[in-house]
């Protein structure tokens, strides 16, 4: 799993994140992925799978679709 560090925070800043984080029970590392995950993975985020879903049940579905697929050989690149 990635890891982050963050240089340079100011007192201030820490311990709100402390307070923060015992309030809410939670580790101040905890917290510090909690607030990241919420705000950059919002519940109302737009997912493009599900409104391509939602839009094709809007129009009718997508069961009667039909998609050709075109089997070819693979080359490698030519280079000469």
């Amino acid at each position: 799993m990635p890891n982050l560090t963050v240089r340079n925070l100011s007192e201030e800043t820490h311990r709100a994140l402390r307070t923060r984080a015992a309030h809410n029970g939670r580790s101040t590392e905890a917290e510090v992925r909690m607030i990241l995950e919420e705000t950059v993975l919002p519940p109302k985020r737009l997912k493009i799978g599900s409104e391509i879903h939602r839009i094709a049940q809007e129009v009718g579905g997508m069961d009667d679709l039909e998609i050709s697929r075109q089997r070819s050989t693979i080359r490698g690149a030519d280079f000469a």
